[in-house]
């Protein structure tokens, strides 16, 4: 029986400049709780993080846990709200926040990591003073109903800063920093901040070349209910028609809020994948085609439509 290999080196072949691109490039990669829900596909995304990291790009991992903390709520007897995509934190809520996101789901992804031989390091962001923030004050936003109204968030917390010297050490080091998102103050505060949040925070601090989501849906559709709808490229502008139709309503709508942000301060390319397909993350990142929706800002888009080089 003769094997055939020609493929798998044109891939290869394919892939090259990607690498060569890439080398020594800061990418930062966000899990969401279904991602890490599964045991199966977190084993071959950790294995997909590992190649990456084999490669010399230089990894932040940072996770939610949205569902893990919904269902440790409930036995607790606690229903959680959820406002425009975030939730609301109070003491019992905080508390939990910290058992799932500091506690279980960091260790679980480390332990993953390391089966794949990736040296990773879990924090969160009250490690090293690397994320300050403040109290939310009571606020006005358009929930998914498209109704206005006042909401206190409880002890969720908008990051006033960053500093990301301990990350940019561990990198340095080849570690791979894996971040929980949560934060503190100066003065002993903790609070709960939206995971992809924390990402887009970071990826702008460090100037990350990428920032990278990976969800439980292909990306952004226009027909929340049709798959057939994604949107595999698009800037602002492309966006703000969905976001005032509401479209974008639900967990998608933090995110793609996120991704407009991070690619009008800096991060070359963010992106919205299905965490859970087979080698989404490798494909999105080494192929001309991708899997998911690039968003970018208006300067990098006018970049892309001019020379042929996606991923």
């Amino acid at each position: 029986m003769t094997i055939d290999t020609s493929k798998g080196i044109a891939g290869l072949k394919g892939a090259l400049r990607y690498v060569r691109a890439y080398r020594d490039q800061v990418f930062v990669v966000k899990l969401g709780g279904e991602v890490l829900s599964e045991p199966a596909v977190l084993d071959q995304v950790s294995g997909q993080i590992s190649l990456l990291s084999s490669l010399g790009i230089r990894l932040v991992v940072v996770h939610g846990g949205g569902p893990q903390a919904t269902a440790l709520s409930r036995r607790l007897g606690d229903e959680p709200v959820m406002v425009a995509g975030r939730r609301l934190t109070d003491e019992r809520q905080l508390e939990v926040a910290k058992m799932v996101y500091a506690g279980q789901l960091n260790t679980d992804l480390l332990a993953a990591l390391r089966e794949h031989r990736v040296q990773g390091v879990g924090l969160s962001g009250v490690d090293a003073d690397l994320l300050t923030a403040h109290r939310r004050p009571p606020v006005t936003v358009v929930d998914d109903a498209g109704q206005s109204r006042t909401v206190d968030y409880g002890h969720v917390g908008d990051i006033d800063r960053v500093d990301p010297h301990v990350l940019v050490t561990l990198m340095q080091a080849r570690f791979v920093p894996v971040v929980a998102s949560l934060a503190g103050d100066d003065d002993g505060n903790v609070y709960n901040v939206n995971a992809d949040t924390v990402a887009e925070s970071l990826a702008v601090a460090l100037r990350a070349q990428k920032l990278i989501f990976l969800t439980s849906v292909a990306g952004v559709l226009r027909d929340r209910s049709d798959p057939s709808t994604l949107v595999t490229f698009a800037d602002p502008d492309d966006l703000a028609g969905l976001m005032a139709s509401g479209a974008l309503a639900g967990g998608m709508r933090p995110k793609v809020e996120a991704c407009i942000r991070a690619a009008t301060g800096g991060v070359e390319r963010t992106h919205i994948i299905d965490g859970r397909a087979p080698d989404a993350l490798l494909l999105e990142v080494f192929t001309g085609a991708g899997c998911g929706t690039m968003i970018v800002g208006r300067k990098e888009k006018a970049t892309y439509l001019g020379v042929d080089l996606a991923g």
